[in-house]
């Protein structure tokens, strides 16, 4: 009923498929660890820019980037740790360093681990040892990503994580919200706006944070495509982000741990003891109408 396939592409790409639901899930450790496709009973939940997928030197619009050890931007992609001026660009460094294959399983469960560790090129922009364990488990119509975050540092680590998933969208006006949220931040504006469910599709690009979310769970209904997406998130994601452009088939829908910034404001930040783990969860479920 479960299994795993290595596919050697550009980037060897890892295909779950769970046969009883007709579900599959492509995971590509080597580029950032993303999952590049969730499929469920035989329909694309993902957008995907296969163009800047392709190119490593571009950062990948599409599929389910991960974001470590912040979410946004830092101004000047620059924050201050102990008097130290460190850099980094938006949303860190793990959505671009390959990721390593720890564990598989296919034997009651479908399930993938990935793991990426600090080194010497992570340590300059970000001064701890830590070690991150990613699992991918595909449970039906639903998508759960367990994470463990391990600080192997001698001082406290505080960090932002996330992710950055694209969900395909060809008619954005059919799409209807149910955040549990009353307001927005604007983040190109910094401007403050009553929200309503609703968004204003017209416009170029939207930037909007809720940051004082009620709950752990939204919904997206799409119309047009009969599917209704519920994002859960454990309490350590208080904070949603949504962005989407004007001309594109997706809109993001994001878990963030903290808002930009949060290491030179502490803002929500989370933090980690000593040879201490943190584990948290996010998941995506899907119904067809």
């Amino acid at each position: 009923m479960f299994s795993i396939e290595r596919r050697r592409q550009q980037f060897d790409t890892y295909v779950l498929l769970d046969r009883a639901s007709n579900s599959k899930l492509e995971i590509v450790p080597d580029r950032g660890g993303i999952i590049t496709s969730w499929q469920v009973q035989g329909r694309e939940l993902l957008y995907m820019d296969t163009a800047r997928f392709a190119d490593p030197a571009l950062s990948v619009r599409g599929g389910i980037p991960i974001l470590f050890p912040i979410c946004g931007n830092l101004p000047e992609n620059t924050y201050t740790y102990k008097g130290q001026t460190y850099t980094l660009k938006q949303h860190g460094f793990a959505r671009d360093l390959p990721w390593e294959v720890v564990d598989q399983k296919t034997e009651g469960e479908l399930s993938f681990t990935i793991g990426l560790s600090s080194n010497a090129q992570t340590l300059e922009h970000y001064p701890f040892a830590f070690r991150l364990a990613f699992t991918y488990a595909l449970q039906g119509q639903t998508l759960l990503i367990t994470q463990k975050i391990a600080n192997l540092s001698d001082e406290v680590m505080p960090f932002s994580i996330g992710f950055h998933p694209y969900f395909l969208a060809l008619e954005k006006h059919q799409l209807r919200f149910e955040i549990p949220a009353d307001q927005a931040l604007d983040q190109r504006t910094q401007a403050t706006h009553p929200f309503f469910n609703t968004f204003d599709f017209a416009q170029d690009e939207i930037d909007w944070a809720f940051l004082n979310i009620s709950r752990q769970v939204s919904n997206v209904t799409d119309l047009s495509r009969h599917t209704r997406i519920t994002l859960t998130a454990a309490d350590e994601f208080p904070i949603l982000v949504f962005w989407t452009l004007k001309g594109k088939d997706f809109y993001c829908l994001e878990p963030w741990s903290a808002p930009r910034n949060a290491l030179n404001t502490g803002d929500h930040l989370l933090s980690i003891a000593p040879n201490s783990t943190l584990t948290t969860t996010v998941s995506l479920s899907v119904e067809f109408s």
